[in-house]
Order: C-alpha cells, then structure tokens, then sequence
C-alpha cells in the first residue's frame, strides 16, 4: 500500500458531488487534482499535503499541526503538511475544502 486507504475515502468523501476531481498516485501517496492541478495529497503515514495560496503560507503554518512541506531537503511554499491529529473530526474536512479551494483559483491543465 502506498497510501493510506481510510484517509483516501475520507477525502473521496469530503469531495463527494464535486466536478473536475481525478486522482494521481504521486510522491508516494495518492493526490486529488482538481481541473488537472494538485490540491491535496493523501501519504502511508495518515497525513496529507495541502496546496494553499503562498502569500498564506506563514500564515497557516501557525495553526496546530501544519508544518512545512519539504521535499528534496528544500521548503516548497505554497504547499503544507498537515499531520494525522490535525485531520481528526472535521480537521480533515477544514484542509480538503483549503486545497480544493485554491485548484479552483488556476488555471485547467
């Protein structure tokens, strides 16, 4: 499994009834395009990746556990990583809506 199942049908059900949804296996995990653009990624550990507006992300690496998304030892802006308590009850809900969101705000690939 590259991915966490349960949290992969937990995002599938948050984005229950919206159009443009594909998935993609992805960094090892399974992400959710919205038009073609990443929105959110769901990884092995339980966790994801949220795509936010990068003028926002300082800001939303304040909230409880998010912390900065880093691939290749360098900080991607634009993209945080929010741990497996930060998506207990409606945590998850909270981020999916976040990325989806922000896909929404580019352009169709």
């Amino acid at each position: 499994m590259a991915y966490d199942e349960d949290l992969a049908d937990r995002i599938r059900d948050v984005l229950t009834g919206e159009t443009g949804v594909s998935e993609k296996a992805m960094f090892g995990g399974l992400a959710f395009l919205r038009n073609g653009n990443m929105a959110v990624a769901a990884n092995r550990e339980g966790h994801i990746m949220v795509r936010v507006p990068r003028e926002q992300t300082e800001e939303i690496l304040g909230c409880d556990h998010v912390e900065p998304m880093v691939m290749s030892g360098r900080e991607i802006k634009g993209w945080v990583h929010v741990d497996k308590a930060g998506l207990a009850g409606k945590g998850l809900g909270k981020w999916v809506r976040l990325g989806w969101d922000h896909a929404g705000t580019l352009p169709p690939k």
